[in-house]
């Protein structure tokens, strides 16, 4: 029996790593529609439930560190495409990489795995590698790992990926829209190649089907070679805006505009400064070769305009599918929270609060969900504020991620500086926090019916200390408590309430209307 032809027939079957990320979550969908099988490969898979496609695609534990649990993910599968980095894990994130790399070009060799397909950076022309930022390096270096593998592969080689939540993309449009007169390092002038991420998806998803002899690297690009200070001219045009005042400056080093671009944008220090150390040289495609195998059509690849008004309309409509912060902070702990009963791992200081609520479940939940972003947290705000800029200070990610959606959660979506752990909808929201802690926190949020139907807020604030400056941290903000969490209760309360009058309302002036209308046409 022809196994390989009845493989085609069927579609492949691929695994994706990293589909809790930016890219990853936006392939699956698409390796999906392509009529293939997909397989994913996550640490911690219950983040991956709520995503739409959850339902058609298989989800199982694992990290590409873990040899063990790589082969078990290699089972059955023709194409594996790598789409993880320890990028921000520490300065150890070079050799992580390395490692993680080769083992999953050996297991996949001991699979028998038909290809692997792999997304790196574009490096630029005639610059040694010792020379490259060190995020480019390990990106270049994992690709060279793939290639030197007796597996063929396929190394897609991206400069700045445009699309709605991308990093590019939202440092780009925060940069912009924040300051009509920037200031900015001699990067601006830095001629890349940016590409639109259905395009990505596109070159991807067709790497699965190459010719088995194919083993090498592609370089992609839209159809525009941009500086930065154009690409910014041209998102002001797009997005409506006045002419933007761009003042280059040679004294801000690659270093110092991370900080720069982490007080501006919601992109943190530990990330900006990889995206800007890729633009200290030139990053333009030296060819278009992956066309001979996935053909363009007509307007494809995408020019960087249309993207951007692809991307920005996304925004606008509140459509964002994944984000740039969607993967877990590199070196987040992935324990679940520790349960009340059972919990031996020492301390666990909990503050717990509970109220009763004038409204129904149904709208006390709809303000637990939509807490965080633009909403805020129902508590001393400058608090919360200050806490988010000490957190960008240290190097963490601070408290302006924001949402994914105004009004949905989903379990792994990330919500300022906390992370969705477990969402029940209409009961329970768990957050996880991802700020610089001295331990472990999380924050629950329940709607609960008591006894007598009544509808019942409760709270709990759950912080396990790592050593002694985690005991000294709780107890020197536990006497903020009161205001902030205390305070955070009765708002949340308060808004419930708020919104049930306000709905009542308006059914009791729609009714009014309604009554009028009837009369009007008697």
């Amino acid at each position: 029996m022809d196994t390989d032809g009845q493989r085609n027939a069927q579609g492949l079957h691929c695994l994706v790593t990293g589909a809790s990320g930016y890219i990853g979550g936006r392939l699956v969908p698409e390796l999906l529609e392509a009529g293939h099988r997909v397989r994913c490969l996550a640490r911690s898979p219950g983040k991956l439930r709520d995503h739409p496609w959850a339902g058609d695609a298989e989800a199982v534990r694992g990290d590409v560190t873990d040899a063990e649990s790589v082969a078990a993910a290699m089972r059955g599968v023709d194409v594996a495409y790598y789409l993880v980095h320890a990028l921000g894990s520490g300065s150890g994130f070079e050799d992580t990489d390395r490692r993680a790399a080769r083992i999953f070009a050996e297991q996949a060799h001991a699979a028998g795995v038909r290809r692997i397909v792999y997304l790196g950076g574009l490096t630029p022309k005639g610059v040694p590698e010792h020379a490259l930022s060190p995020h480019l390096r390990s990106r270049a270096e994992v690709g060279r790992i793939f290639l030197d593998a007796p597996v063929p592969a396929a190394v897609l080689r991206a400069a700045v990926v445009i699309g709605s939540g991308s990093a590019s993309f939202e440092m780009l449009r925060y940069l912009t829209e924040r300051l009509p007169v920037m200031v900015t390092p001699r990067w601006v002038h830095t001629r890349t190649q940016p590409i639109g991420v259905r395009d990505v998806l596109r070159y991807l998803v067709g790497s699965a089907t190459l010719p088995a002899e194919v083993d090498r690297t592609f370089d992609i690009g839209g159809p525009d070679v941009l500086t930065y200070r154009e690409m910014m001219r041209r998102y002001a045009v797009v997005a409506g805006l006045r002419r933007r005042l761009i003042v280059p400056v040679s004294v801000l080093t690659p270093r110092l505009s991370s900080h720069w671009v982490g007080l501006v944008t919601p992109v943190p220090a530990a990330l900006a400064r990889p995206l800007t150390e890729s633009l200290r040289h030139e990053v333009v495609c030296l060819e278009h070769d992956i066309a001979r195998y996935v053909p363009d059509t007509p307007g494809r690849p995408m020019p960087f305009d249309e993207a951007l008004v692809l991307a920005l309309r996304k925004v606008r409509e509140a459509q964002v599918a994944t984000r740039w912060s969607s993967a877990d902070v590199p070196g987040a702990p992935s324990d679940p929270l520790p349960t009340d009963p059972d919990w031996a791992g020492g301390s666990l200081y909990q503050d717990e609060r509970q109220l009763p609520v004038a409204a129904s479940r149904e709208a006390l939940w709809k303000v637990i969900e939509g807490i965080g972003g633009d909403n805020g947290w129902y508590s001393f705000p400058l608090a919360w504020a200050v806490r988010g800029w000490l957190d960008r200070l240290v190097g963490g990610v601070g408290l302006r991620r924001g949402r994914r959606d105004a009004e949905r959660l989903r379990a792994g979506d990330s919500l300022d500086f906390w992370r969705v752990e477990e969402i029940e909808p209409g009961r329970l929201l768990r957050l996880r926090a991802e700020m610089r802690l001295p331990g472990l926190a999380w924050l629950e949020m329940y709607a609960e019916t008591d006894a007598e139907g009544r509808t019942r807020y409760r709270q709990r604030a759950l912080f396990h200390p790592r050593g002694l400056p985690g005991h000294a941290y709780w107890w020197s903000v536990s006497p903020f408590h009161a205001v902030v969490f205390g305070g955070m209760a009765r708002n949340i309360t308060q808004a419930a309430t708020k919104g049930m009058s306000a709905r009542g309302s308006a059914q009791r002036a729609g009714r009014i209307r309604h009554r009028r209308a009837r009369g009007a046409r008697r």
